[in-house]
């Protein structure tokens, strides 16, 4: 699973402008990464421009899918990612990069600009979104859970082998109690 871009866009009455974008192309050649963070602006920009106020909205484009979210007030954020990564983590990762953009609004009035740092979430998407959190852990604790019901099942036969083996062992002593007292019969001393 891998998020290569995450860009946050103004969406104007005829064009899609770029207010903020973060970018992880490591994952590229050197000489590859101008060329794929070109392409991902291009089609960033070009999905927003296309998406209509209060949508969501998701586009396969290659290998990549391209994840939009167009608020109400026209400020709209793309994620782009592999195909493997969890849709609704885009969408949250999204949401909350457009609230906390518009927070940001007013520390530009200011001077401050968010850093990109800030803008580009984490790469596990266990991090990013609870729902997946707690998925992840469910499916953890059903992992340990049968692994423990397996050694019980692995116990359990090992105690009736146990079992029956002493139930063997039991007969033969009973068995040897019974001869021994036969032979010794003969040999009494009265």
């Amino acid at each position: 699973m891998k998020l290569y871009s995450l860009s946050v866009h103004y969406k104007g009455s005829t064009k899609a402008n770029l207010l903020k974008a973060a970018y992880d192309l490591s994952s590229f050649s050197f000489f590859q990464r101008s060329s794929v963070q070109e392409f991902m602006t291009f089609t960033s920009a070009l999905i927003v421009e296309r998406t209509s106020q209060g949508t969501r909205a998701s586009v396969k484009e290659q290998e990549y899918l391209c994840h939009v979210y167009v608020r109400n007030d026209n400020l709209g954020g793309v994620v782009i990612a592999d195909t493997e990564y969890p849709q609704r983590v885009c969408f949250t990762l999204l949401e909350k990069v457009s609230k906390t953009f518009s927070k940001w609004t007013v520390l530009v009035k200011r001077r401050h600009t968010p850093s990109s740092d800030h803008l580009f979430p984490p790469q596990n998407p266990r991090e990013a979104d609870a729902m997946t959190k707690v998925q992840a852990e469910l499916d953890e604790t059903k992992i340990i859970l049968h692994n423990t019901m397996e050694s019980l099942l692995e116990r359990g036969e090992k105690l009736d082998d146990l079992v029956a083996k002493s139930e063997h062992l039991g007969n033969q002593s009973k068995a040897f109690y019974k001869t021994a007292r036969k032979q010794n019969s003969c040999c009494e001393i009265m």
